[in-house]
């Protein structure tokens, strides 16, 4: 890849929206599944949505190879001589697809060096569309067309906007907000699913997401990079950056941020 990766948002961007039309043909019709297992209308949607995306990168950019939740079986000792690629995640929020809350997103990325510079977010059912790339910054279009420039908040040290999942919500989260209410006052939650979460701080509309629970490389990278873009942060517990393309394809737990304000002793100190 030559030059900046800012130059395929546009074409990217075109790519998502068209993988959520067809999702969309399989959401609308009538269905009843529970869960997610070959013929089902969501592996369906998952696969049309699979294919599309991936042939559309592919006549875009056919140096570069793809990494998909539907082809995660590609052998580590193949990918990690990967310096650059794309990962995606064609259907992001199985539950909220089968619960029909339109809370899933079609998630592309590219990543370079073990970090995702540029990311599309799109939610096919609100035709919301969230960009972000290294140099470039990171934008949010509504389904009225209208594109806005995105970025983190500022923390004022009240009661802050935590985002919470909507689907995975354990014993862990539950006293970091025990905490965060006993330091900043009783925060507001915001309950939402999929790659949302990231992107509700990365709009500013929320201070934090403590992700404290697994998720997979491709779950996380294409808002990753729109928060990154946004001037905020995603940090392991540790403090370091969230890497990809790592053997193990799960992600630990993590944090959603701005970067001005230090949430992991909160996070971490059990007696604070």
């Amino acid at each position: 890849m030559n030059g900046s990766p800012c130059v395929y948002l546009d074409s990217v961007a075109d790519i998502a929206r068209r993988a959520g039309d067809e999702i969309m043909k399989v959401y609308q019709q009538d269905f009843d599944v529970d869960h997610k297992d070959d013929g089902s209308p969501l592996t369906r949607a998952d696969l049309a949505a699979h294919l599309l995306i991936c042939d559309a990168l592919q006549q875009l950019t056919p140096e570069l190879p793809i990494l998909s939740e539907e082809s995660r079986e590609i052998p580590w000792l193949e990918r990690r001589k990967w310096k650059t690629y794309w990962l995606v995640d064609p259907l992001d929020g199985t539950k909220e697809f089968v619960n029909r809350n339109g809370e899933f997103t079609v998630n592309i990325a590219l990543v370079s060096e073990n970090r995702p510079v540029l990311g599309v977010v799109y939610a096919p059912v609100y035709e919301i569309l969230y960009t972000g790339c290294e140099g470039v910054g990171a934008s949010r279009t509504g389904k009225d067309g209208v594109t806005k420039v995105i970025t983190v908040r500022h923390f004022s040290g009240k009661r802050p906007t935590v985002v919470a999942s909507r689907s995975h919500r354990g014993e862990a989260l539950e006293q970091v907000i025990e905490r965060i209410n006993a330091k900043h006052g009783e925060a507001e939650i915001l309950s939402m699913g999929s790659s949302f979460k990231l992107c509700l701080v990365a709009e500013g509309k929320a201070d934090l997401y403590p992700r404290l629970g697994l998720t997979s490389e491709w779950d996380t990278a294409a808002a990753h990079a729109v928060v990154n873009a946004a001037g905020g942060q995603v940090i392991k517990l540790t403090g370091e950056d969230l890497q990809y393309n790592k053997k193990d394809l799960l992600n630990p737990w993590f944090i959603v941020c701005n970067a001005e304000y230090d949430w992991l002793p909160l996070i971490n100190d059990h007696s604070a």
